[in-house]
């Protein structure tokens, strides 16, 4: 049966491609041709056509596409009180690729005191006729990528005292959105993925973070940032390894993590990349419990053009009913387009063409 609130059966992450002229518009505001308020109604006038767009294909939700973004995660982070934005020496390694250089730190004491991306959700709201779905990174980014390194120990001496203001300043951001009107916020997080990495959960040690119990960690700062949501707001979460111009970072199938993601942290919805093998098998979906939350399949990848053969996905879908019940899940691609504004290797048809191939896919198994 089709689902009346999110996660929907056919549903997506969050970015998009950016579109041409936004792309010409961000370059010429680089090079000082245009003023901000000239971008923005740029962004503004691209923004209404992709809304426009998910809503012709059939989708239940609409996203802005993060168009206003350079990055899914770095422009909200660093506009919290207390983190700043900075360029280090080198970008981030994705495999055989490298982003632009830049990071975030922790400074000060952090805060939340109003964000700019309430108002890009609420121009979002106001141009949408579907359910409006607001993405931001989830609170344990902020920590994972530098660990310790990254948060000053002259205002954090004791780690702990940290993580009891990142959960406060995340619980007034979700109580922000929610005031705004938001009904369908998602936390993205590349964390629990990189957690399933030996590689990754290695990189940590050496930052001197413990990965065997940042899981409970970061399980406790999310469930203390969503606890005070209405009863009518769904929070979901989007579980990434990594996406930048179609490549990725971490591999390895979520049972290290699987019993606390599922069955700890109290997510409304799980978006879980299932597009390789990378993912390994659907054996930790028998730890999402009985009830109403919800594992939303990343079957279709964004990392590539080439369409999906509908009856592969279909099977697959069937291989996941063998540890959770059909009405307990959706689909999705297993990431956004464009998690950075350069986006993955695809045209904007095969795009689109992915997620209109996720609607009817959705409409034929589930009704």
């Amino acid at each position: 049966m089709q689902r009346t609130k999110p996660p929907y059966r056919a549903d997506h992450v969050g970015s998009l491609l950016r579109s041409a002229p936004l792309k010409q518009a961000r370059a010429a505001r680089e090079r000082g041709e245009i003023s901000a308020a000239g971008l923005r109604e740029i962004e503004d006038r691209e923004i209404e056509k992709i809304v426009r767009k998910q809503q012709q294909i059939g989708l239940k939700l609409a996203t802005d596409g993060e168009y206003r973004r350079s990055w899914w995660h770095f422009d909200f982070l660093e506009k919290l009180d207390g983190v700043e934005g900075f360029s280090p020496e080198h970008g981030i390694q994705f495999h055989g690729v490298e982003t632009k250089p830049k990071a975030v730190r922790v400074v000060g004491k952090i805060r939340f005191s109003g964000h700019p991306m309430l108002e890009h959700f609420k121009f979002l709201q106001a141009h949408a006729r579907v359910q409006p779905k607001m993405t931001i990174p989830s609170p344990s980014v902020l920590h994972f990528r530098s660990g310790r390194t990254g948060i000053s120990k002259q205002i954090y001496p004791d780690i702990e005292g940290f993580f009891d203001d990142l959960a406060e300043v995340y619980r007034k951001a979700v109580r922000a959105f929610a005031d705004a009107g938001c009904r369908y916020l998602q936390l993205d997080d590349t964390v629990w993925a990189y957690l399933c990495s030996a590689e990754q959960r290695e990189e940590a040690r050496q930052r001197g973070d413990d990965p065997q119990t940042l899981p409970a960690t970061y399980a406790r700062v999310i469930n203390h940032a969503i606890a005070g949501r209405p009863s009518d707001m769904v929070i979901t979460t989007h579980s990434c390894r990594g996406n930048f111009r179609s490549t990725w970072i971490s591999e390895g199938g979520y049972e290290p993590v699987a019993e606390v993601l599922l069955g700890q942290v109290n997510y409304d919805g799980y978006f879980l990349e299932y597009d390789t093998e990378r993912a390994g098998g659907f054996e930790p979906l028998r730890f999402l419990p009985k009830g109403d939350k919800i594992v939303v399949l990343g079957l279709v990848t964004s990392k590539s053009g080439t369409l999906e053969h509908k009856d592969d996905v279909k099977r697959r879908i069937e291989e996941a009913t063998k540890y959770v019940d059909l009405d307990q899940l959706c689909l999705s691609p297993q990431c956004g387009f464009a998690s950075t504004e350069e986006g993955n290797i695809l045209a904007e048809d095969e795009q689109w063409a992915k997620l209109a191939m996720i609607v009817e896919i959705a409409e034929e198994v589930w009704g």
